[in-house]
């Protein structure tokens, strides 16, 4: 995946109230000290409802 994909979340991520199948941008990769990216989760209105780093495990492309 890269930069500015779209991506949904694959696992429920309560702390951070985000549910299975919510839809994000890929907004940072991170190659070290492992591969992850930064995903922004907002709104209808574009307002941010969170920013996380995930584990591609967490995320999968968008359909």
């Amino acid at each position: 995946m890269d930069l500015y994909d779209v991506v949904e979340l694959t696992t429920d991520l309560p702390e951070e109230r985000l549910a299975a199948g919510s839809i994000g941008t890929i907004v940072h990769v991170f190659e070290r000290p492992e591969l992850a990216y930064e995903v922004e989760f907002v709104d209808d209105d574009g307002r941010t409802l969170a920013a996380v780093a995930l584990t591609p495990d967490k995320i999968r492309p968008s359909r």
